[in-house]
């Protein structure tokens, strides 16, 4: 199932409603569920707030189930390269007040899938996650 979405914060209500009916239509059970949403909306934000380009165009979300995965698929079209699975770890292990600002989200989502892949051709980047449902 993929949609397509307005570049804008504003549409992660929308997003949320999609990836629920997906998991519901599915079978995608609740702690799955989670970890997708918080996947999307990290991804999906990270692409909003950190496109550098003047694009306005929309972002696409697939969103697909079979041989107990699932896969997740964020396309971002007209803008400039950015390799996501090459950004460095959060350093957790320092206390708060010591860490840099950002990243967090990032080594949450590769902890919570299990696989991560960069695309990236003709001004066009797509992030693709699966994690495994069983």
């Amino acid at each position: 199932m993929q949609k397509t979405f307005k570049r804008d914060i504003q549409a992660l209500g929308e997003i949320f409603d999609f990836v629920e009916r997906y998991s519901t239509e599915n079978a995608i059970d609740a702690s799955a569920l989670f970890a997708l949403k918080f996947i999307v909306e990290e991804l999906f934000t990270n692409m909003v707030k950190y496109n550098i380009s003047d694009t306005q165009s929309d972002i696409d979300i697939l969103l697909r189930k079979n041989d107990g995965k699932i896969t997740l698929q964020l396309t971002d079209y007209g803008v400039d390269s950015f390799d996501i699975t090459r950004v460095a770890d959060a350093d957790v292990t320092q206390a708060l007040e010591e860490r840099k600002i950002g990243g967090l989200g990032i080594h949450l989502v590769r902890k919570m899938v299990d696989s991560m892949n960069y695309e990236y051709r003709d001004r066009q980047s797509r992030i693709t996650i699966t994690k495994n449902l069983e």
